[in-house]
């Protein structure tokens, strides 16, 4: 999607030196990250200030997007991307701001199996995300940051949400790639996430990022079309065919996920530097001393 504006938007990352970054819902603070020297993860703190820009989302709107189209197949996908790019255009604390945009599944298959039960069982306040996971505590290797605590599977409104996992008519969570903390956070959906994996299973999750540029897109392209093109005038016989759908569908789907590659985050100088946001995670998240050197 294109947007025309705003060049700043109301949620958004700004950074400082020494690898400090922090992400703003208007003036106010709602997660404080500090990058590790080793380039092996970050250190975060959130401040529970955190809002959706989504409105809430009804219980008649996700059982009509669950019979137009098979939920998680493209056609449901693309109702809810257009739902979400609505309502973010116009929320005056969302992510978008000048530019190309992408809303979309996870075509890189960022989300890994065996990471999603962390989610439930170790999401604190100040805690640490793992990059490589090379001598770092197993539980810190999460495929996905919430900006806020999750609710307790328990929690009246996470069982509504998961007796519509269980109907199949869940809405997806929708997340946001952000490159400084080379993790997703959670835009909108943190009970539903709670829901699916209290139930047992995985949320469908759409990605908004920045679109790469077009030029770096048609560069990356070059290859994979050289290469089918070699594939296919090497077929020959009955079953050619067969084999030349084959590889018109693995290039189609190379295309796609190049395509799908997110651009870098944009962020915006903190001002006053890195006294002044060090000044502000005292004052927002007292106590909490990363280790960011190690």
């Amino acid at each position: 999607m294109r947007v025309g504006g705003p060049v700043k938007p109301g949620l958004r990352m700004e950074s400082a030196d020494g690898r400090r970054l922090v992400l703003l819902q208007g003036a106010e603070p709602v997660l404080f990250a500090r990058q590790r020297a080793t380039h092996r993860g970050l250190h975060y703190a959130r401040t529970g200030r955190y809002a959706s820009p989504l409105p809430p989302l009804r219980a008649e709107r996700a059982r009509a997007a669950a019979e137009f189209a098979v939920p998680g197949s493209a056609e449901w996908s693309e109702r809810w991307a257009a739902f979400a790019e609505a309502e973010l255009r116009t929320a005056a604390d969302g992510p978008l701001h000048t530019g190309e945009w992408l809303l979309a599944p996870d075509t890189h298959r960022w989300f890994v199996d065996v990471n999603w039960p962390k989610l439930l069982a170790h999401d604190p306040e100040r805690g640490h995300l793992t990059w490589f996971g090379y001598g770092d505590p197993v539980e810190d290797a999460r495929d996905l940051l919430p900006l806020r605590a999750l609710s307790r599977p328990e929690a009246p409104r996470v069982k509504a949400y998961r007796r519509q996992y269980r109907e199949g008519a869940l809405p997806p969570v929708f997340a946001w790639w952000i490159s400084g903390l080379n993790s997703p956070v959670v835009l909108d959906g943190h009970d539903r996430l709670t829901a699916a994996l209290a139930e047992g299973g995985r949320p469908e999750v759409l990605v908004l990022s920045r679109a790469a540029d077009a030029a770096w897109v048609a560069l990356c392209a070059e290859r994979p079309v050289i290469e089918y093109e070699k594939r296919l005038a090497a077929l020959d016989g009955p079953l050619a065919p067969l084999q030349i759908a084959n590889e018109s569908r693995r290039l189609a789907a190379d295309l796609t996920a190049i395509v799908h590659s997110p651009d870098l985050t944009r962020a915006w100088p903190f001002p006053g530097g890195a006294a002044a946001w060090d000044a502000a995670a005292a004052a927002h998240v007292p106590g909490w001393a990363p280790d960011a050197e190690s």
